[in-house]
């Protein structure tokens, strides 16, 4: 040690890192990241939900999710379908017809997007009941 440095203020020539640091997985092996991956994204967990209905035509999924423009959804519905989690299918026709339908990989994520449906009803449900009510004569 230098003379004149106070041994706590002594350079150290390396610094060990925290243990879970060490054994954190990789990003491309974090499950919860690999689920993201596919979910990211405003419209996808959307999309889905309603293609859950049943076989959705491109207009309809575009009817049931105001402020999505048709170009976002045509490339959230071609991610869905690279991704597998749904079909597409072209008819040819005129004029053109092109339905989706939800494929068994898209239906496993039902239980996630039911937990989103049921946390964000309460959610609803709570800041319902902390909004104040109207006033008498507003009605």
């Amino acid at each position: 040690m230098e003379p004149g440095i106070a041994a706590d203020t002594a350079p150290r020539p390396f610094r060990r890192r925290a243990p879970e640091a060490i054994h954190a997985p990789r990003p491309e092996e974090c499950p919860v990241q690999r689920t993201l991956d596919m979910l990211g994204g405003r419209w996808k967990p959307l999309a889905l939900y309603h293609l859950r209905g049943g076989t959705r035509r491109f207009s309809d999924l575009r009817r049931r999710l105001p402020g999505v423009t048709q170009r976002m959804l045509t490339q959230t519905l071609r991610e869905l379908e690279r991704d597998g989690l749904i079909h597409r299918e072209a008819f040819a026709e005129m004029p053109p017809r092109v339905e989706y339908t939800i494929t068994p990989r898209g239906e496993s994520l039902g239980p996630i997007l039911d937990a989103m449906a049921a946390w964000g009803g309460t959610l609803v449900r709570e800041e319902r009941a902390k909004m104040p009510e109207p006033a008498e004569g507003a009605r």
